[in-house]
Formats: C-alpha cells, structure tokens, sequence
C-alpha cells in the first residue's frame, strides 16, 4: 500500500520495539515503559503503552504541546498541580493541556496502564520536575 507521495506505510508489529524500564530520574516506583511509534518528520506524534505497578507515578512534569492519556487497564491517578487527585479507570481519557504541570500512576493497590500521546516541539516531548512526595502521592 503508498501513499499518494509514494512513500511506503510501514508496520511496527508488536514486540518489535523493546520494553525497558521507566527511569529512576523521571519516576518513583516499578513502571515499563512499551515504545509505540514516533511520527516520522514533518508528523511530530510519538505514543507509548506505560504500566505501572501499584503505587508507581511520573515525577511532575509538563509537555510543550500537551498530552493525552488513554487508560487501558488497572486503576490510576492523575493530578494537576493545586487540583486534587483524580482517579481514572479503563476507557477514561485524559487531556492535559500544554504546559500544564501534571503527574500520573497507578493507584496505592493496584497496577495501572495507559496510552501515553504528545508531540515533539523542538525536538522535546517532556519537561520533567520535583519528584511527587508520598504525602502528595496520598493526597
């Protein structure tokens, strides 16, 4: 199959791309990060499937352009800075607005896994932050 330009579709078959662990400088807990795609240019998408183990999370952090979170299973956590904790579930989709100061994970007891959607802006898809206290964590 081509695209009107001539340039060939291409398929990343699962597995193809190699889990690894959620770094310790941008996460607290047991997290698995699974590669999805990054948009070739002038496309800027990238997506990654993120798991987390109880109560693993993201440190704070912002995205230049946003981020949409997909919840595929398990139950998670979301916050935006001085907002309250929110829960979500499987089927929730969660959009954070760009530069807006935000952290997620899993909830204290039970694993969680989402689609993880942003785009590249100067070559950048993340400012990372603080990590996020366990105090904060509990709420």
């Amino acid at each position: 199959m081509t695209t009107a330009s001539n340039d060939t579709v291409s398929i990343a078959h699962a597995g193809s791309q190699a889990s690894y662990p959620g770094p310790a400088d941008w996460f607290t807990g047991t997290v698995r990060v699974d590669p999805l795609y990054a948009a070739p240019q002038p496309a800027a998408g990238t997506g990654a499937l993120v798991t987390f183990e109880p109560s693993a999370r993201t440190d704070w952090h912002t995205h230049p352009l946003g981020q949409t979170l997909i919840v595929t299973t398990g139950c998670g956590r979301v916050q935006q800075w001085d907002g309250p904790i929110e829960e979500i579930r499987p089927g929730d989709v969660v959009t954070i607005p760009a530069g807006v100061k935000h952290w997620h994970g899993a909830a204290p007891t039970t694993a969680m896994t989402h689609i993880a959607l942003q785009e590249r802006e100067n070559d950048s898809t993340v400012t990372w932050m603080e990590k996020v206290g366990d105090g904060q964590y509990r709420g």
